[in-house]
């Protein structure tokens, strides 16, 4: 209504322009006479305008009528198509002006004015391939995700804009958290182009979303293939699901398919923890303790982790504190000086009961690096060599407020996990958890800290259960 009304009012002020100019033209004295083959021409000013426009029209038409000759001496000549080219290439002119317009006002962020300019490309060029995805991507600029996803449904009518149109859907119903459709339209995006990253990438990210583990290795396989991916980093993630499926398989009881798979992702990437953990586990249920033993040596080397030694542990339950003191020595030696080694002596002379050499494994580490189970160690030697209940209280009060230490957090979003997992559960990054200290001021155990139970073979208390001591500190400190 407003356009409108805007056109109407510019198009009498145009009239009444014309109309005030031409008034003064006539008033204005003075012409020019043109003799023509003895014929004489006296023209006033007025006149002189009017032939001017008249003579500017005539070589415009003039213009145009040999180009229309040209097109119709091309068609005689046997181009078929020249003359229909000649009407079209002022619509074509016109409508390309319009997209490029279109395409500079979505980069620009007008996505209204980029739709407009779209419904005028499609107008004079009739090719749907090029103005409907500008329809689409403004559609989106804007908001309005209904008419983009009913613009990508007619691209799926042409082979050449196919798949565009489904990556297009694909992306929209990843915004509206529909990754069920979303899933089956990456598979058949994936169909059309296996090798475009970004569909490799969606893909693999929803099949592990939906613990598709056999799927997911099937895409990383396709990555590789692709270039798309390094070598090693295609090991390590195919590691990783491959532990993925081993523990489905597990969960299903099926113990004898899952232990295989499990020792064959420790063979892709023996530096994993849980794969090197689940295999030492097969290899014992098999009866091959030479086998465990040195997966967790190899894995331990690379990253020394409590959850090793206690599959280290197992190899050998009922074995005596001193026994167990001189098998471990060949899993820590590698790493005498690590703090997760230096805790674990330190644990397994507690058991022997030689708290003196417990206290030589850990006194550096509670000054330097303390964190709540080097502390809690303390207080159990303390509490072995027969120290005041005030002296073995400080320890574990220490112990209450100090750093966790290493944990499994997501290297994406720094979300702490009690457990590892191939994908993190606050942001769904597959294959980001590591083990390493969190940020500072992040905690994640609210209350006392225990010991690991691979000395004693008991079960872990849960962390919301305090020390009988810590308990006391606690009520002391309420009162």
């Amino acid at each position: 209504m407003i356009w409108s009304l805007i056109k109407i009012t510019a198009f009498i002020l145009t009239v009444t322009a014309l109309t005030y100019g031409a008034a003064m033209l006539y008033d204005v004295d003075g012409g020019a006479t043109i003799a023509v083959m003895g014929i004489e021409f006296t023209l006033r000013t007025l006149d002189m305008v009017v032939a001017l426009v008249a003579l500017v029209v005539l070589v415009w038409l003039g213009l145009r009528l040999l180009a229309l000759l040209a097109a119709s001496y091309h068609f005689l000549n046997g181009d078929e198509t020249a003359i229909s080219r000649y009407f079209d290439r002022n619509r074509e002119r016109k409508g390309y002006e319009a997209l490029a317009e279109g395409m500079m006002a979505l980069a620009s962020g007008e996505g209204h004015l980029a739709m407009t300019k779209a419904a005028r490309a499609e107008k004079y060029l009739h090719q749907p391939q090029l103005t409907n995805l500008l329809t689409a991507q403004a559609a989106e600029m804007t908001g309005d995700r209904r008419k983009a996803e009913e613009t990508y449904k007619k691209l799926l009518a042409d082979d050449r804009t196919r798949f565009v149109g489904v990556r297009g859907i694909m992306k929209q119903k990843l915004a509206e958290g529909d990754t069920d459709l979303a899933l089956k339209l990456a598979q058949k995006a994936f169909a059309l182009k296996p090798k475009h990253a970004e569909t490799q990438d969606v893909l693999l990210q929803l099949q592990a979303d939906k613990a598709d583990w056999k799927g997911a290795r099937q895409t990383l396989g396709a990555k590789l293939k692709s270039g798309t991916l390094p070598r090693d980093v295609h090991k390590r993630r195919d590691a990783v699901l491959a532990l993925s499926e081993a523990r489905d398989i597990l969960d299903e009881g099926n113990p004898i398919e899952a232990r295989e798979a499990a020792i064959a992702a420790n063979r892709l990437s023996p530096d994993l923890i849980p794969a090197a953990v689940m295999a030492a586990r097969g290899y014992i249920a098999q009866g091959n303790a030479r086998y465990a033993s040195r997966v967790l040596v190899k894995t331990w080397t690379a990253q020394p982790h409590p959850d090793i030694a206690t599959a280290f542990a197992e190899i050998v339950p009922d074995e005596t504190p001193q026994a167990r003191l001189k098998r471990f020595a060949t899993l820590t030696k590698a790493t005498p000086d690590h703090p997760e080694a230096k805790m674990l002596m330190a644990e397994l002379h507690v058991a022997a009961e030689d708290f003196p050499a417990a206290r030589r494994d850990i006194a550096d580490l509670v000054e330097t690096d303390p964190t709540a189970r080097s502390l809690a160690l303390m207080a159990a030697v303390e509490r072995g060599v027969g120290a005041d209940d005030a002296v073995v209280r400080g320890w574990l009060t220490r112990a209450l407020t100090a750093p966790r230490g290493p944990q499994w957090i997501c290297d994406k979003c720094q979300h702490i996990h009690p457990q590892w997992g191939p994908v993190c559960g606050n942001c769904a990054a597959f294959d980001t958890l590591s083990w390493k200290r969190p940020p500072a001021g992040e905690v994640s155990m609210p209350a006392g800290t225990e010991m690991l139970p691979l000395i004693v073979g008991s079960q872990p208390v849960p962390d919301e259960t305090l020390p009988d001591d810590a308990e006391t500190v606690a009520k002391d400190d309420a009162k």
